[in-house]
């Protein structure tokens, strides 16, 4: 296993949960994305090999932050202000190399770490 996902579970509207990708350090660029259910799997965030650049979408920008943890490796999924349209299961991805807005599409993502789970309720 590359990737381990962990940090999911319930939240009120305009909580907070912290998410966690911890295992291969060594991507390009490590990205989150989340599925809700009937719907395609979706770029929320992501970051690359130094930490120095990140991206978000624009449905979580400014209530999301992706961060690399100093010394580990890990890869945190700050996510603040929630809302309900958030429930859905979470990935964490890596890829070797992407570019540009290709790093938004999880067909480019080489390993993926299982869902987790986070349910927004009011």
């Amino acid at each position: 296993v590359q990737l381990q996902a962990s940090g999911g579970g319930k939240a009120q509207v305009d909580g907070s949960l912290r998410l966690s990708c911890s295992g291969r350090t060594s991507y390009y660029v490590t990205g989150w994305f989340r599925q809700a259910p009937g719907k395609e799997r979706e770029f929320v965030a992501g970051i690359d090999r130094t930490g120095g650049y990140t991206s978000y979408a624009d449905s979580v920008k400014g209530r999301f932050t992706i961060s690399k943890v100093d010394g580990t490796g890990t890869v945190d999924l700050q996510m603040d202000s929630l809302k309900s349209e958030d429930t859905a299961v979470y990935y964490c991805a890596g890829t070797l190399y992407c570019s540009g807005d290709k790093c938004r599409d999880p067909f480019e993502y080489d390993d993926w770490g299982q869902g987790t789970l986070v349910t927004v309720s009011s």
